[in-house]
């Protein structure tokens, strides 16, 4: 259910929760074969037909068709069709209620690319009475009607997002409705213990559920539901981790091979390499995938004490940077040796933590390195596979992907990870309530509250406010 104010069209200015007919880009108005301009509301086929070249054809077809055409000049004053100005030959993708991705009568036009044809086609249909759509409001208009719930809804802007493939397959993992059939199960659990607490407190002189019996059986159940809450919040951190990537910083001494390293793992020469050291005088830095995991990689400038100005600040720049890493790839030159400098870094009890050491030049190194350091060669590639697994293994040491243990449900999102640890609180005080022996009509309330906030991740209780704060995010055309 939603509490909120009465929803409905507003002369004056659009909000979500109407049914007005509403029109927007669903791609990118660029240069490109095609673009796809997006319609859907109350009357929104009849309201497009009149600037369509078949009316008829449009009006009548059934759902899932596909109807070619061209968008026309809105008629003034009673022009024919032969008088009035093609604007693009179109095919339009026809949806009827309540088969559609929003719920409602819809059309997906299908037009030439680049800018000038669709803003074109956008500007007809406004002139006929569509109203440009908010942010996201095809999809809070697809969760209103009850075609999918908030957590797909997220899904589907975390697919738009997504730095990796992994990022993509989780969200889509959500946006086919596994976070909700986790998060529904667990509440059923709730919902059971809290149906029984109601009896108890109607029929039963029980005033507690801390003894044994029924009382014992329904703190089990509660016990059990917040195992399942804390593994899906622990599955957070991974998820994150796949949607956003990870800051992945070189570091080192100057002339270790820094640069190289990084254009070894970009595949590609992005940053300068030369004999001299100090030659990277700031940080530069590219995104990549490594096994699945995006990583925004950084190569920053040699940490030595310096008298040139420009190298100096750009030496406090990288170890700024290093600050908010979460990995470091400390590059040691194998040729030159382990200094007190290099051991004192990565062996430093903050920095030991989150520091991956490479042997850099292992080819022609004199020595080998240290059991627990990696043995590299940025010139010919020789132990990056090495490093890679390394990397990954580490990320994924941190918190381990928790889809087996979750029924393939993971947590994708800030709001809904906010919701899951109140839930997981609101069940460590029924536990420590019982515990302590504390009456029935105390403990009801605080396990109601779980129970709604499990609601809210779904959106099955949500209000106006919220709603609006969330899809105000998405892009205009989703």
């Amino acid at each position: 259910m939603v509490k909120s104010k009465k929803w409905g069209c507003m002369d004056e200015k659009p909000y979500y929760g109407d049914s007005c007919p509403i029109a927007a880009c669903a791609t990118a108005l660029a240069i490109s074969a095609l673009s796809v301009i997006r319609v859907s509301g109350r009357g929104s086929i009849e309201m497009a037909a009149n600037v369509f070249s078949r009316p008829l054809a449009l009006t009548k077809t059934p759902g899932n068709t596909v109807v070619y055409g061209w968008i026309l000049e809105p008629s003034t004053n009673g022009q024919t069709e032969g008088a009035r100005q093609k604007i693009d030959e179109v095919l339009v993708s026809v949806y009827r209620a309540p088969a559609s991705y929003t719920g409602e009568d819809g059309l997906d036009i299908t037009c030439h690319g680049g800018s000038a044809a669709g803003t074109a086609v956008l500007n007809a249909l406004f002139r006929v009475g569509f109203r440009k759509a908010l942010p996201g409001e095809f999809s809070f208009r697809a969760f209103a009607n009850g075609r999918i719930d908030l957590t797909a809804a997220e899904g589907v802007m975390e697919i738009v997002g997504a730095k990796s493939d992994k990022g993509r397959q989780n969200a889509i993992g959500r946006l086919c409705g596994t976070l909700e059939k986790e998060i529904n199960s667990i509440k059923t659990l709730l919902v059971s213990v809290l149906s029984e607490m109601e009896l108890l407190l109607d029929y039963s002189e029980i005033d507690g559920i801390s003894g044994g019996g029924s009382g014992s059986t329904l703190i089990h159940t509660v016990a059990k539901a917040k195992e399942r809450l804390t593994r899906l919040a622990d599955s957070y951190k991974t998820q994150r981790l796949y949607q956003d990537g990870a800051l992945v910083v070189i570091a080192g001494r100057p002339n270790a091979g820094k640069s190289s390293i990084f254009n070894l793992l970009l595949k590609e020469e992005r940053s300068i390499v030369t004999e001299i050291p100090g030659t990277t005088r700031d940080w530069i830095e590219a995104w990549v995938s490594i096994n699945g995991i995006p990583v925004r990689l950084a190569d920053t400038a040699g940490l030595r004490e310096s008298t040139d100005i420009v190298e100096k600040l750009g030496i406090e720049r990288s170890k700024s940077l290093l600050e908010g890493a979460h990995l470091v790839l400390y590059v040691i030159d194998g040729c030159a040796g382990i200094t007190q400098e290099d051991e004192q870094f990565i062996y430093d009890g903050d920095n030991k933590k989150n520091t991956i050491a490479i042997w850099n030049k292992s080819d022609i190194a004199p020595h080998g390195p240290k059991d627990d350091y990696i043995a590299l060669c940025a010139t010919t590639g020789d132990g990056l596979d090495t490093l890679t697994k390394k990397i990954t293994s580490y990320f994924l040491s941190q918190k381990l992907n928790m889809d087996t243990e979750t029924g393939g449900a993971s947590l994708g999102t800030d709001r809904q990870k906010a919701l899951i640890e109140s839930a997981i609180e609101n069940t460590n005080e029924v536990l420590a309530m019982s515990h302590n022996g504390l009456p029935l009509d105390l403990i009801s309330p605080v396990l109601r509250a779980a129970v709604d906030n499990l609601g809210f991740i779904t959106g099955e209780v949500s209000t106006a406010d919220i709603l609006e704060t969330m899809f105000c995010k998405f892009c205009v055309g989703k």
